[in-house]
């Protein structure tokens, strides 16, 4: 069988990001799939328009097409435009049996759609996040008949696909609500046991002895409102000075997060910010970590999200921190594998997550359930299986 697989973004391990894509692929091509890509080149230094490269059995066309987390609006819009046109052009170039689309942004799923109606290949169109229910939530595209066209854009997205696999069943639900289906299949985020087992120091970074660590890997945006933690490590360094916070990544926001912390008086005190590692470089730094953490800004509709960092704190035997509601936040209930910190702490709230914090008993059990949880639930093979049904399914 041939996969197409089309995805404006893909990370891979020597680098930072999510690889999530990475693993399904090379998964599928040890499962005797032959994968051939559509993606982008996003990092704006391309040499020509499209790059054709082969690993690891994948076959990979990258587009050039500049995009980053410093970007507004505007010049994300004409980035997604820019890899519609593109990829679409490129797919049907393409010879395939089937196409898998993953969004971030909808608009991926245009060129499956295309190859759908004029070349009658059938198309997965995978969900990482509810599109474009968050913008709109967040308050981008006010105008009513953008808004109309975009929620039709999905419907009819949804409709034509021989199957959609939201990453959560939060974004399981909020599509259901709109668009009824019997076609969705649940494939959380992949919790890389295998890759965090590996603890082997690979960068500079230490933890002074005696201290407690939050760790927080990944973007500095606006949907991450990292500003939260910050004041919150405020709170907590007059109580206990030996808890301290870790951020690692970059983003739009970081410059006006390390002001905020100098503001506050917590900047290489308690708030230590660093610039992004590459994912090989993780599980070592979990290993340094006494709890992993995913926070977003108070939208309900962000609560649905299938964070990576969430999944890669579970593999390294860390408990997860979150600092907001749904599908989450009952997994962490349930399995006795976090802490969830509410939306506007005061100072009782931090005097509660010091207590939690230096609960070593708790915080040991809470480890051991959250890898069972990620072996149990959320592994490569698991979600492989899951795929390799599905692809199975409709070959039938």
């Amino acid at each position: 069988m041939k996969l197409l697989y089309i995805t404006q973004y893909f990370g891979v391990p020597e680098k930072a990001g999510g690889t999530r894509k990475y693993d399904i692929s090379s998964s599928f091509v040890k499962r005797g799939v032959e994968v051939i890509v559509i993606t982008s080149d996003n990092t704006g230094e391309a040499k020509s328009k499209w790059t054709y490269e082969e690993r690891d059995g994948i076959k990979f066309y990258k587009l050039d097409c500049p995009y980053n987390n410093f970007m507004g609006i505007a010049k994300r819009l004409k980035s997604f435009l820019c890899f519609l046109f593109g990829s679409t052009r490129k797919a049907f170039s393409i010879d395939c049996d089937m196409i898998l689309a993953t969004s971030t942004p909808l608009t991926v799923g245009f060129p499956a759609l295309m190859m759908h109606w004029l070349k009658r290949k059938p198309y997965i169109f995978e969900v990482r996040d509810v599109w474009p229910g968050c913008p709109f939530a967040m308050g981008y595209f006010r105008n009513p008949f953008v808004r109309k066209f975009l929620f039709g854009f999905e419907k009819l997205i949804y409709r034509e696909a021989a199957a959609i696999v939201p990453l959560s069943t939060g974004i399981d639900q909020n599509i259901k609500k709109r668009y009824p289906n019997d076609k969705s299949v649940v494939i959380p985020n992949i919790s890389e046991v295998n890759r965090f087992s590996n603890t082997k120091k690979t960068t500079d970074i230490t933890v002074p002895e005696g201290k407690n660590m939050l760790l927080y890997t990944g973007t500095f945006g606006n949907v991450n409102g990292l500003s939260y933690i910050i004041k919150f490590a405020a709170m907590t360094l007059s109580i206990e000075p030996n808890i301290v916070y870790y951020l690692i990544g970059n983003g739009k926001e970081k410059s006006e997060n390390i002001r905020l912390a100098e503001e506050l008086g917590v900047l290489n005190k308690n708030v230590f910010i660093y610039d992004p590692v590459r994912k090989n470089d993780l599980p070592y730094v979990y290993s340094l970590a006494t709890v992993g953490s995913s926070f977003v800004i108070d939208i309900p509709a962000l609560w649905d999200n299938s964070a990576n960092k969430f999944f890669d704190t579970l593999a390294a035997h860390r408990p997860i921190v979150i600092n907001y509601e749904g599908w989450q936040a009952d997994t962490i209930r349930i399995n006795n594998c976090g802490y969830v910190l509410p939306t506007n702490p005061d100072k009782e709230d931090a005097m509660k997550f010091v207590e939690y914090m230096n609960n070593g008993e708790l915080l040991k059990t809470q480890g051991a359930n959250a890898f069972e949880l990620a072996e149990r639930e959320y592994s490569l093979e698991v979600a492989m299986d899951k795929y390799m049904g599905i692809l199975e399914h409709i070959k039938s």
